[in-house]
């Protein structure tokens, strides 16, 4: 009888053994698959900032301010004749 419980006490220790090695290639299997499941992706470039060359806001101003110059000194010069 005594022979009977060891061997069932071995038994009971390979299984629980047995599950342990079961349970940590399940483990590690899962973390390989999840570590590859995305591939290699294409590395993203951020676009490159460019400052636009700006003028001076007195530049907008200059030509319609000169063209309004000639047509007063063309109207002044006109009418005096």
């Amino acid at each position: 009888m005594l022979a009977v419980a060891s061997a069932k006490k071995r038994h009971a220790e390979n299984w629980s053994q047995n599950m342990k090695k079961i349970a940590l290639a399940a483990v590690l299997s899962v973390a390989a698959s999840t570590a590859f499941a995305g591939g290699m992706a294409e590395p993203v470039m951020e676009p490159e900032v460019v400052a636009a060359a700006t003028s001076s806001s007195s530049g907008g101003i200059i030509i319609p301010l000169l063209l309004l110059l000639v047509v007063a000194a063309a109207v002044s010069g006109g009418g005096s004749d």
